[in-house]
């Protein structure tokens, strides 16, 4: 269970709140209008169409306009400076369509009221032709998942199933960063360059950051005053420390931090004491469905690999000993290495782990240093595998 969500995910949440933060919104009636968007919504007559901001106020109306009987519509507005906005059709957000627009940007737009924030078609700017095959290139992604992914029970290969239907967008995305590190629509595909909140930095490709940094650097020579800048370089700040310190965790050079708390009985155990074995430190909670989820897995690996040198060090962050202990016989783990200190999230592990969310495992090569952290499934034991092979 995630207890900060991860980078990826909350990207462009952030800038949608970050770039149009500007409260002058709310006195557009007394500016001069510096962005134009005019096109046609088949099947909307006389429906309300509305591009909206984020501010500190909460949702802002930029501009409004109503479609005439055949679909028809032209919007004025002003804008303090580039940033995401949302064109919405009708009342609520169900259809709406993000955008990353600019001052002086005069756009056409081709929609149907079916399909209006699914496979919109853009034109007349620099982030048109991109946005627009991003968009169709998601929404056959989506229908694909809906297709594909509810028929699928097991979750290694739901996951699988998913990586692999999203190979497109993100193959789309690299190209068009790469292609143009300055263009608007950066913005929305930069998310797919993050690690994800699937995999983590596990599978995330380490040329994506260098990517992320033209994008930086682009921005900054053109947008240099603009608070989405800004929040660009913190993004990229924040996923370059997290790279380095997952590689660092897991070049086997680092000594696992020393763990020395009691188990159910009363009894201190320290993980130094299993120096010699390849170990795996799994920090988990009775109350968390992910790690209960997860733990017949850990069970299988522990009684097929125990025999050739491998031991489960579990970390429990529960606050309750009863349902810790219950949980231990519940699920069966039967290994002996149980600790707590009962303190849950304010356990000092959690900043000396680095862990931000569980379940969360650290693999341990027999020196007691760290080989592996986050991996689960068949990447932990193709991992442990690699490691037992090992004198």
């Amino acid at each position: 269970m995630n207890r900060f969500s991860f980078l990826g995910v909350l990207f462009l949440n952030l800038f949608l709140a970050a770039s149009c933060g500007d409260s002058s919104l709310d006195e557009k009636t007394s500016l001069e209008n510096n962005f134009h968007i005019e096109g046609q919504i088949t099947g909307a007559s006389n429906q309300k169409l509305k591009v909206q901001a984020q501010s500190e106020q909460g949702v802002i109306d930029v501009a409004q306009t109503t479609t005439d009987a055949s679909g028809n519509f032209a919007l004025d507005g002003n804008i303090p400076g580039m940033g995401i906005y949302s064109l919405t059709l009708g009342e609520g957000v169900k259809n709406a369509v993000v955008i990353p627009m600019d001052v002086n940007d005069r756009v056409v737009m081709k929609a149907s009221k079916e399909t209006f924030a699914i496979s919109p078609t853009f034109s007349g700017t620099k982030w048109a032709k991109p946005l627009t095959k991003y968009m169709q290139l998601f929404s056959a992604f989506a229908k694909k998942q809906m297709e594909t992914l509810p028929n699928i029970e097991d979750d290694e290969k739901k996951l699988e199933a998913f990586i692999k239907l999203k190979e497109p967008l993100v193959s789309f995305s690299q190209k068009q960063v790469r292609k143009d590190p300055g263009n608007p629509v950066n913005i929305i595909l930069m998310s797919l360059l993050m690690p994800s909140q699937e995999t983590g930095l596990s599978d995330w490709d380490p040329s994506n950051l260098e990517d992320l940094r033209k994008v930086e650097t682009a921005f900054q020579r053109t947008y240099g005053d603009s608070p989405i800048t800004g929040m660009i370089s913190q993004q990229i700040a924040m996923v370059d420390a997290q790279y380095q310190s997952y590689q660092q965790y897991n070049s086997g050079t680092l000594a696992a931090p020393e763990i020395a708390l009691k188990n159910p009985s009363g009894t201190e155990l320290r993980l130094s004491s299993l120096k010699g074995k390849v170990v795996l430190i799994d920090f988990w909670a009775s109350w968390c469905a992910p790690c209960r989820k997860e733990n017949p897995n850990v069970v299988r690996l522990y009684k097929q690999y125990r025999n050739q040198g491998f031991e489960v060090f579990s970390v429990s962050l529960d606050n309750d000993p009863a349902a810790w202990k219950a949980a231990i016989a519940k699920d069966g783990l039967i290994w002996p290495n149980h600790v707590s200190d009962l303190m849950g999230w304010q356990t000092p592990l959690v900043q000396s782990y680095g862990i931000q969310g569980i379940p969360h495992t650290v693999l341990l090569n027999r020196q007691g240093n760290m080989v592996a952290v986050g991996l689960r499934g068949k990447q932990l034991e193709q991992k442990l595998i690699e490691e037992l092979a090992k004198n």
